[in-house]
């Protein structure tokens, strides 16, 4: 039996969140800014068609925000990932073969669905998802993943579909692969798309015709997958269990620059903790960790950077033996009289938890720990975010980036819940 995938796209999502709860932005212009509100990260269509360019510097955009009546929010990412979660949920319900593929993206196997009318089925899910969630979508859906995401970007783009792009004639595919860029062609990078255009392979279409031999020299096997999957060979599957990250990076600018130690461990502390829980929510511990430190390089006077890897004796996703760890390697690589902009936590080397190399000189209680961590969690998942946490993570969070456009978390926080006067 053929294939037929449906790719689910939240459109302009970071824009549509902050609309699901503040009506008033309908048909206005939004902008969302990177961490200390440095950047434009997320366009909605209206700031789209002010001319508002994707990755600059607000600052460089002032004059035309200003202008049009931007509205501008800092990124909340506590109610994005909240209301991620609650789109996923809404389609493992609609269809349990689902492969979450990013915060606003995910395939969905439809082959046995819907008796066919796959058009049908689409706006099923478009209509479902707004009305319980309250976020946009846009369905693309063929016979393969690279297609649904040839048929998603076309559905995006025009509007008389409805948001809803069926793409599983012979046809109607080559059509639109005509008019496809072939930089647009999911798995095509930036090196790729010019070299390609080197070689007169300028759309989708050119880039299916091409013979196998050369793409494999090209482009590798991987090149050769994109190909099969435009000429509608399935090459990839659902991956509903994705594998758990090989190492975990977490990393903020600080609002305003750190000078003493104990600020800096501070910083780092909670991002120690917030590795800790990725690692505990995979099931996975890590034999690493590496701290890291900078001052900006923007800024007049002494630069620095430095950084310090530990090996941990045992394996380990426990938050108390991971901080330890990283205030050892930050004391390494602290240095007096700079001004430090940033610093990071990697943990690497992972390995499944049940799968851990003990040490028979290892004096911690292990599964008391594992215990007291799962509480934590609970708690916190409960309760909300670091509710429950180490001392060494601080109350006054100096460190804490700049979010002075920050909208409320309107369903991960008891305070800011809508409050309606009848």
């Amino acid at each position: 039996m053929s294939k037929v995938f449906a790719l689910v796209d939240c459109n302009n999502f970071y824009a549509s969140c902050e609309r699901v709860f503040n009506p008033k932005l309908e048909g206005k212009p939004i902008v969302i800014l990177s961490n200390n509100d440095g950047v434009i990260i997320s366009r909605s269509n209206e700031a789209k068609a002010l001319g508002i360019k994707m990755g600059v510097p607000v600052f460089k955009n002032a004059t035309l925000l200003e202008k049009h009546n931007v509205n501008i929010f800092s990124s909340n990412y506590a109610l994005y990932g909240d209301l991620s979660q609650r789109v996923m949920n809404t389609l493992v319900l609609i269809s349990p073969d689902i492969e979450i593929y990013s915060i606003d993206e995910a395939f969905i196997d439809i082959s046995d669905l819907y008796e066919k009318n796959f058009s049908e089925f689409g706006i099923h899910i478009k209509q479902t998802i707004y009305k319980w969630v309250g976020i946009p979508v846009s369905v693309g859906i063929a016979s393969t993943k690279t297609l649904s995401k040839v048929a998603n970007h076309y559905a995006k783009k025009h509007l008389e579909n409805n948001g809803v792009f069926e793409m599983t004639s012979p046809d109607l595919v080559e059509k639109i692969l005509k008019q496809t860029p072939v930089d647009e062609v999911w798995g095509v990078g930036r090196k790729y798309s010019k070299f390609l255009y080197k070689n007169q392979i300028k759309t989708a279409f050119d880039l299916r015709n091409a013979k196998d031999s050369w793409v494999r020299k090209n482009m590798s096997v991987v090149g050769l997958r994109t190909v099969k999957e435009l000429r509608g060979e399935p090459c990839y599957t659902l991956d509903s269990m994705p594998v758990g990250k090989k190492a975990i990076l977490t990393s903020r600018s600080y609002g305003k620059p750190l000078e003493k130690y104990d600020d800096v461990l501070q910083a780092t502390s909670n991002f120690v903790s917030s590795c800790a829980e990725k690692l505990r929510k995979q099931k996975s511990c890590a034999r690493a960790i590496t701290v890291f430190v900078m001052t900006n390089k923007f800024s007049k006077g002494p630069q620095y950077i430095n950084g310090k890897t530990i090996k941990f004796p045992v394996a380990s996703n426990d938050t108390s033996e991971m901080i330890h760890y990283a205030a050892i390697a930050l004391k390494m690589i602290f240095r007096n009289a700079y001004k430090y902009k940033k610093s990071g936590v990697i943990v690497n080397d992972l390995v499944p938890e049940e799968n851990i190399q003990t040490s028979l000189w290892d004096t911690i209680d292990r599964e008391k720990n594992k215990k007291l961590m799962k509480s934590v969690d609970k708690l916190n998942d409960l309760m909300g975010r670091n509710k429950v946490k180490f001392a060494v993570q601080g109350l006054d969070r100096k460190w804490k980036m700049k979010q002075e456009q920050l909208s409320p978390c309107y369903t991960t926080n008891w305070n800011d819940i809508l409050e309606i006067k009848i």
